[in-house]
């Protein structure tokens, strides 16, 4: 597709017909046009040019592939230019997808980032001299000028491009930020962190929102790194406040993220869980953001013991997460796995055996197993063994409440295979280690019988129980509550299916613009037909 096709597609306004009695030269006709409809030529002249402006800068951008590394391969300071006369584009036409493809090639070329290819990229986009200039500059450690991965021919033949749009100037707070990060600079991508989103609260633009989201991160981040996350507290607050009065729903979700990942650092459950039921709820923007959402609520339902509830929120999450996060889905299944153990369910071997999460669920696999033995010393060994590990993961609480399921899971056991059996050698099977072990099997054999855990009765005089027969499972509900389950979950996976379909824009009045279309047209036809019936008709 040229600029001459580009040219044909634009529609010229309807311009009346000179008079036929009248003839005048070409030069005479198109002369009256212009003075007696300056405004509509005009404006379809300014939007003319704007069309082609957008193909050539459009046109010049190809998909750069940052994982080569031979000559042929444009340096990273041209991938840079490329990126930003594409936010450019975006920003003009207002198509946010443009934007979230520049920061989708930003992120594979994170780790190319040096600070001369910075330097550069900054004296491209920005003003020398300015005052946001100044200070990102300021914050780039200084290198060798033999360092800069320039093409110096490029740069000394084409003066560099000037902008003062705010996505470009967002997008350079972001690119520094996330350079000093990975450097490990910490307090300066702080300091750089604060005076981006000083700058960035004065915008209200919604081409902006995308890229503010990446900052809203990126500035808890590293602030988080540093040990300061309560700090900022109060202003993620705020910020979430004018992103929903700005109907910012990307905005709304990352910063109602970041404030559930705040009050959960510290343990504050309760708040989080008031924050989360009185924040607004709208359908996902981000899959991203809706898999971290996911997973803090079920963080917040396993704390406050509403297993069921918290088992589904992590599977989703971990069903959801990108291949590429290995790191959210490892902790995913691993509060999973915790979960599932307190309601009693033994997790699939298969699970364990996820490619690259083997090593990192290791403990929890030999925890599963020993729970699922119901052998409480074997379940002490390994709660002793990986307590190093436990606490990291903070499932450490969590895992202390499973010493009732242990107990619970080999009393299953010791009914299943003794029709009658004293409570000495229950307390012995189970290695009940306290002063009077036989009146704490008692009331641990009391509690389970009451609960439903096993079917038997507690006979006190003899000091025995008595473990009934086994019926048929099928005679039961819980094959109907199986099934219930898995048609509810197909039905659920289906429906989250029909919520995620995309359609183009504007499709329906695409489709009422063509239905007119052809009414019309059905219309002209049927006036051309009779007015050639009524010219018959005359001759």
């Amino acid at each position: 597709m040229g600029v001459r096709s580009v040219i044909s597609e634009i529609r010229t306004p309807k311009i009346p017909r000179p008079n036929r009695r009248a003839p005048q030269s070409k030069g005479f006709s198109n002369l009256a046009i212009i003075v007696s409809q300056p405004k509509k030529v005009i404006d379809t002249l300014a939007f003319s040019l704007f069309k082609i402006k957008s193909y050539l800068n459009h046109s010049s951008l190809s998909i750069p592939d940052f994982r080569k590394n031979d000559s042929r391969c444009p340096s990273t300071f041209q991938n840079l230019k490329e990126i930003a006369a594409l936010i450019e584009v975006g920003s003009y036409v207002r198509e946010l997808r443009r934007i979230v493809r520049a920061i989708r090639w930003t992120i594979q070329l994170r780790r190319k980032l040096k600070a001369s290819v910075l330097s550069a990229f900054l004296n491209y986009v920005l003003v020398p001299g300015s005052e946001l200039h100044s200070c990102l500059y300021s914050y780039l450690p200084k290198e060798d000028e033999q360092d800069m991965e320039l093409d110096t021919a490029t740069s000394a033949t084409q003066a560099p491009a000037k902008h003062s749009l705010p996505e470009l100037e967002i997008y350079c707070c972001w690119l520094v930020l996330i350079f000093l990060i990975d450097q490990k600079r910490y307090s300066e991508a702080k300091a750089c962190s604060s005076a981006s989103i000083a700058r960035l609260k004065n915008l209200n633009r919604r081409t902006v929102d995308i890229l503010a989201s990446r900052l809203y991160f990126y500035y808890s981040l590293s602030y988080e790194l540093t040990g300061d996350l309560a700090e900022i507290r109060g202003n993620l607050l705020a910020l979430h406040r004018t992103a929903t009065l700005r109907h910012d729903e990307l905005g709304q979700e990352t910063l109602l993220n970041l404030l559930l990942r705040n009050y959960l650092h510290y343990n504050l459950y309760d708040q989080a869980e008031k924050l989360r039921s009185k924040a607004p709820r709208f359908e996902a923007h981000s899959n991203q953001q809706f898999c971290r959402y996911l997973f803090y609520l079920g963080k917040i339902r396993t704390i406050q013991l509403e297993y069921t509830d918290a088992k589904e929120s992590l599977l989703q999450a971990a069903r959801k997460a990108p291949d590429a996060a290995l790191g959210f889905g490892v902790i995913c299944n691993k509060w999973a796995v915790i979960v599932r153990l307190l309601l009693g369910e033994i997790p699939e071997r298969t699970i364990f055996m996820q490619k690259g999460m083997e090593k990192a669920l290791r403990p929890y696999f030999e925890l599963t197993n020993a729970v699922r033995i119901g052998d409480l010393e074997l379940f002490k060994t390994v709660a002793d063994k990986f307590s190093n590990t436990f606490s990291t993961d903070r499932t450490d609480n969590l895992i202390v409440r499973l010493r009732h399921n242990v107990i619970r899971t080999g009393l299953r056991n010791i009914s299943i295979s003794y029709s009658r059996i004293s409570l000495a050698d229950v307390a012995k099977k189970l290695r009940l280690d306290s002063p009077n072990p036989v009146a704490d099997a008692e009331s641990i054999v009391a509690k389970a019988i009451r609960d439903g855990a096993i079917d038997a009765t507690l006979d006190h005089a003899n000091g025995w129980m008595v473990s009934k027969e086994t019926g048929d499972i099928y005679s039961t509900n819980e094959p109907q509550v199986a099934f219930n389950s898995r048609i509810a979950f197909c039905l659920n996976m289906h429906n989250e299916a029909v919520r995620a379909l995309r359609f183009p824009p504007n499709s329906h009045k695409e489709k009422e613009i063509a239905e007119k279309r052809r009414e019309r047209q059905q219309q002209e036809q049927e006036l051309a037909k009779h007015i050639a019936e009524d010219d018959d008709d005359e001759f």
